[in-house]
């Protein structure tokens, strides 16, 4: 067996979000260690900035058939590798990549498909995957096959600096989308009280529920010290700057912006479900409140706020378990792992 494989990452994309942050991070890693990586879909731009200088090829694929178009015009890889459901159907259709691995990821805690016909399409592509690897426990524990469990992971960070050179700021890093639970990091923040402390409320991210999170930060009475942001392409550097992050979503997979602010020694407040229980909570002093129990966060962000010393053990000790749990050579060389016992 090749010691250098060729490895094809395929997601239906051209944006740059959680999952496709995910894809350029692997890809940049497994380019590291040696293997020939190229990627179909994600926002050019966007992968090229974390590719650096990295020769990785890259081009967008918003559709089914822009994926099987690029596919086409493909030299067969010793490896495939799809990242959500389109894409594997997508990969299912390429005549000339049939006798190829196929790996999926699988990023989030549901089943494949949302209507019967969806389903058995997703029972079609299934039995198309050689093997699946899943982001987190939570995952794992919810999708239907077996899977190998490889927790994503990020580019290490240098050391935290002293906690208050930091910015009187909680952040909030995600998608405006309902899913994300938004409104309670706004209710988190306004219950903690720290607006009348001079504290500010970031918010990071952009999506349908921009509108309504606006009306409900004057309706909690924090308009004034609420910024949204909209989409960012600086927030690692809008973390550095922050004294907290809240993770409000109860159903994140892993929840990627939470382990790059654990790698830049940022606190986090999180809710107790999903993959926070995998990242935040392997902290001894971990911050998770009850899903949707704004005033538990509240008191947990208020807490923090009062004991700059404990807040500044508890980011070194989030980023500890960053480089230590989470490391992106870490999850490069576990996902090689998986491509060369299918490839056995």
């Amino acid at each position: 067996m090749r010691q250098s494989l060729r490895v094809l990452h395929v997601i239906r994309s051209d944006a740059f979000a959680g999952v496709e942050r995910h894809v350029a991070n692997l890809a940049a890693a497994q380019h590291d260690l040696g293997h020939r990586v190229r990627v179909i879909g994600g926002s050019p731009d966007h992968m090229q900035a974390v590719f650096g200088s990295r020769a990785i090829p890259v081009l967008a694929a918003p559709t089914t058939m822009s994926i099987l178009r690029i596919l086409g015009r493909t030299s067969d890889p010793d490896v495939v590798h799809a990242h959500m459901s389109a894409a594997e159907f997508a990969v299912t259709l390429a005549p000339h990549l049939r006798t190829v691995p196929l790996v999926a990821t699988r990023h989030f805690a549901r089943r494949r498909g949302s209507s019967t016909l969806a389903r058995q399409l997703g029972m079609q592509v299934a039995r198309r995957i050689a093997a699946q690897i899943a982001i987190s426990h939570y995952v794992a524990d919810r999708i239907e096959g077996p899977s190998t469990v490889v927790h994503s992971g990020v580019p290490d960070r240098p050391d935290a600096g002293p906690y208050l050179n930091r910015e009187k700021v909680a952040l909030v890093v995600q998608r405006l989308e309902p899913e994300k639970r938004t409104e309670v990091a706004l209710g988190v923040f306004a219950a903690s009280g720290l607006a009348e402390d001079g504290w500010l409320l970031e918010v990071a991210g952009d999506g349908s529920e921009r509108g309504r999170l606006e009306l409900l930060a004057s309706d909690l009475g924090i308009w004034q010290a609420t910024r949204f942001l909209g989409s960012r392409s600086d927030c690692l550097e809008l973390m550095d700057q922050a004294r907290a992050i809240i993770a409000p979503c109860d159903i994140d997979g892993l929840g990627l912006s939470v382990v790059e602010a654990m790698s830049g020694g940022l606190p986090v407040i999180a809710a107790a479900a999903g993959g926070h229980r995998e990242t935040v909570g392997r902290a001894d002093d971990a911050r998770l409140f009850t899903p949707g129990d704004a005033s538990a966060g509240g008191d947990l962000l208020v807490a923090l706020a009062r004991d700059p010393g404990r807040a500044g053990r508890y980011g070194d000790e989030l980023q500890t378990v960053q480089r230590e749990k989470f490391s992106l050579t870490a999850q490069a060389q576990a996902t090689i792992q998986v491509y060369r016992e299918v490839l056995r």
